[in-house]
């Protein structure tokens, strides 16, 4: 099946001409038209006609001989990245109409490369959520379902969930994502997929609709640890349009895959031994060190003792980064107007239509902590208490090479679950946050199911611009793990 295959195998197959970019883009939107009513993992389908050109193109390049490093392969793109005449809503009603003149440096990096768009995947709202259940375009199914109970719906994760579900499920062979505390991580883990966070500043920013600005970084989601790194070298690279880039040389990181990751030596976070750490997460963790020790890491504990208030402290900076990115959707600027008598009840009856639930309380948690009296005693604690963790992460990296952690404290949970429970909702962040706090690089790869047969798993972390020992890494266990399982819902399922 065409929509099962890698992005590697996908080139590989167009370069031997196996099969056209034109069969393999028809392929992937009949997929959709199939699976998505059911999904919900896109919010704007791309026109047949617009799909199959971008693949006709990719084949005469082919035929020339100057096919691009994703040439003819057909993605998804999270719907937060603002793409030329068409539509990008942020999954908000105050974004509903936006059709951008311009397009992000990311996806525009990627159309140079030869990528053939299929549509903007579906997230959590202006991407504040961790089950993908806050988009105004209603909640992304996962493709998976608990053997135990067949019948009842589950998240994909967040905010990431629509471009995570896509890939499982066979309607795009990788997609964009973006990572804040840990949106491209934790529903590639819900999902049985790969999903790379590349250091902060690696990917540009420029043109991606914004939550909180110095955490918020764009990165690849694939089905093999070998396609993030292709991806990641065409989404990389320095842009002086985004004062946050940073200005270093793009390895081909698809190339450490499968390098001997023997006399690496991997630290086993002490605090991330959470209390109540489900049984099968941990014996999951315990796999994955003995996966490495197999092949010639030597593992050691390393403490990380800032790392219990890392969501205390997210919770703080990234509402307060929202609430300040998000001033500017008042109706007159931009977004969707709500007229009114007066100014004012503009601002606020535009502001009250176009932000949902979820979006309004991070904006008055960001506005209350950013306010005369509170900015010192909670603001300001938190950028000192996330120095102290980009401290501990650095230390750490003194004595070792990588660090390896469960990439979230469960499997995923029933739609609906834990909905009127935030702070429960915000727990399941707990193991990515820290890394996106410090900036550094993290790699989620699916490493086995759980009792109730869905996927889990394991998260590589390494030091900032070293995307290339965390993929050799990845790589490593993506090899012993073996992972080959499909969800329930996907476009080989009766083929």
């Amino acid at each position: 099946m065409l929509t099962g295959l890698t992005l590697t195998e996908a080139r590989a197959g167009l370069a031997a001409r196996s099969f056209s970019a034109r069969e393999l883009a028809k392929a992937h939107l009949d997929a959709i038209a199939r699976l998505n009513p059911a999904l919900n993992a896109y919010i704007t389908v791309l026109p047949e006609e617009t799909v199959l050109a971008q693949a006709d193109a990719a084949d005469a390049r082919y035929a020339a001989g100057t096919a691009g490093l994703m040439d003819g392969l057909p993605i998804g793109i999270k719907d937060l990245f603002c793409t030329k005449d068409i539509r990008t809503t942020a999954a908000s009603p105050i974004l509903a109409d936006f059709v951008p003149p311009y397009e992000s440096t990311v996806t525009a990096r990627l159309l140079k490369e030869g990528a053939v768009f299929l549509g903007k995947t579906n997230l959590d709202e202006f991407a504040m959520g961790s089950a993908n259940t806050s988009s105004a375009f209603g909640a992304t199914t996962s493709p998976w379902r608990r053997t135990d109970a067949p019948d009842v719906a589950l998240v994909p994760g967040g905010s990431s969930g629509g471009s995570s579900a896509a890939v499982a499920a066979g309607l795009a062979l990788a997609a964009t994502g973006t990572d804040t505390g840990g949106s491209i991580r934790q529903p590639a883990a819900y999902c049985g997929i790969v999903g790379l966070k590349p250091t902060y500043g690696r990917c540009s920013r420029w043109g991606v609709i914004a939550y909180a600005s110095s955490l918020d970084q764009a990165g690849p989601m694939t089905r093999s640890v070998t396609d993030a790194g292709l991806m990641l070298e065409a989404m990389a690279g320095f842009d002086e349009r985004d004062s946050t880039s940073a200005s270093r040389p793009v390895p081909a990181f698809h190339k450490a895959v499968g390098k001997s990751v023997k006399g690496l030596r991997v630290g086993i976070p002490t605090e991330y031994r959470a209390p109540g750490l489900p049984e099968d997460v941990l014996a999951m963790w315990e796999q994955g060190i003995a996966w490495l020790r197999e092949a010639g890491c030597e593992v050691v504990d390393v403490s990380l003792p800032h790392t219990r208030y890392g969501l205390t402290s997210y919770y703080i900076i990234a509402p307060a980064e929202c609430s300040s990115n998000l001033a500017r959707y008042d109706g007159i600027r931009f977004g969707k107007r709500v007229d009114a008598p007066s100014l004012d009840a503009v601002y606020e009856a535009s502001r009250a239509a176009g932000f949902g639930p979820e979006v309004r309380s991070r904006i008055l948690m960001g506005t209350y902590v950013l306010s005369a009296g509170y900015y010192d005693a909670y603001y300001l604690k938190a950028q000192k208490v996330r120095t102290l963790i980009r401290r501990d992460f650095e230390q750490a990296f003194e004595t070792v090479d990588v660090l390896l952690t469960p990439t979230a404290p469960s499997a995923a949970f029933a739609q609906g679950e834990n909905q009127n429970d935030p702070v429960q909702m915000y727990l399941n962040d707990i193991f990515t946050v820290p890394a996106s706090l410090a900036g550094i690089p993290g790699l989620s790869v699916p490493v086995g199911l759980n009792g109730a047969g869905l996927p889990l798993g394991l998260q590589v972390l390494g030091r900032h611009f070293d995307e290339e020992t965390v993929l050799s890494v990845g790589g490593a266990l993506e090899a012993a793990a073996g992972f080959a399982h499909r969800p329930t819902l996907h476009a080989g399922a009766g083929a």
